[in-house]
């Protein structure tokens, strides 16, 4: 067991490496520059004043210096400066992770808490008139996009209540913030519980536990990705809206770094859900 720990922890590790090397890359290879965006909207028309710019941005330096630099703040926790705000990034990212961190987790604990109860009454009543609604409800979640759902919601909330359940200001108290965030969350996890579901459908309760703690930790890891959506649909200040607003100005630091952050989470509990087999069946051996 240790021998394995070690060497996935090192597979980590390399994974890691290679995904920093790809966002670094595929930045660069975009075009424009936040430069470019500057010189545009700023209406130079001397070269000069643009070369002035990528230097004062760094810019000019060869591509391996610039990720050697990143590589060396991101370990040493200092992520740069935003190009856009003129703010350490640490500044403009800390704020923003608790948002969605309870977005996530109450997006997870929706899908969990619904999912997996309907799933087992749907193996359990095969075949019956109730597992033909549970089918369709988890076929529908399947098939509708969050941003959809989201719209959907939005506008139901106009007609029925006359009101719009978007972030305005921080929410103050625990019932507060609840509410804010329990319908985006509903919203994202939807889909989730819906996977978890299907899984459930296919499998006994015991034997589908090591696919459903697998869909979870995957869900757990692209809840991320589909926070994009509903954090901007939402109005919510996330780190994942954060995301869109620094790839629209080419801000490489934010986007570095936000990507980046992403992918240590994927990574993370991608090697949570791995070592949760060995506790959930027994049966599973891990050569030294």
């Amino acid at each position: 067991m240790g021998a394995y720990l070690v060497r996935r922890f090192g597979l980590m590790l390399l994974t890691l490496f290679g995904i920093s090397i790809i966002i670094f890359m595929l930045l660069r290879l975009t075009p424009g520059n936040i430069a470019d965006i500057l010189f545009d909207a700023g209406g130079f028309v001397d070269p000069a004043d643009k070369a002035r710019i990528e230097a004062d941005l760094g810019l000019d330096k060869p591509i391996p210096v610039q990720y050697v630099k990143w590589i060396s703040g991101l370990l040493s926790g200092d992520l740069g400066i935003s190009y856009q705000t003129e703010r350490p990034a640490i500044q403009e990212i800390a704020p923003r992770i608790p948002i969605t961190a309870r977005l996530a987790v109450l997006a997870l604990s929706f899908s969990v808490l619904f999912g997996v109860p309907l799933g087992v009454i749907s193996a359990v009543n095969q075949n019956s008139k109730l597992d033909y609604i549970l089918r369709v409800i988890s076929l529908s979640g399947l098939s509708m996009p969050a941003f959809w759902l989201g719209l959907l919601i939005l506008m139901g909330f106009v007609a029925y209540f006359g009101t719009i359940p978007i972030y305005s200001d921080a929410p103050t108290g625990f019932w507060n913030a609840l509410l804010m965030y329990s319908v985006p969350a509903a919203t994202v996890g939807f889909r989730s519980s819906a996977l978890i579901m299907t899984i459930n459908y296919y499998h006994a309760l015991k034997n589908a536990m090591l696919p459903v703690v697998t869909v979870i930790g995957i869900d757990a890891a692209f809840l991320l990705g589909g926070l994009i959506v509903t954090e901007t649909v939402f109005n919510i200040p996330g780190v994942a809206r954060f995301l869109v607003e620094a790839v629209r100005w080419r801000d490489y630091p934010m986007v570095q770094n936000l990507v980046m952050f992403i992918a240590i989470v994927v990574v993370t509990i991608n090697f949570i859900v791995d070592m949760t087999y060995a506790a959930l069946d027994p049966r599973i051996k891990y050569s030294e």
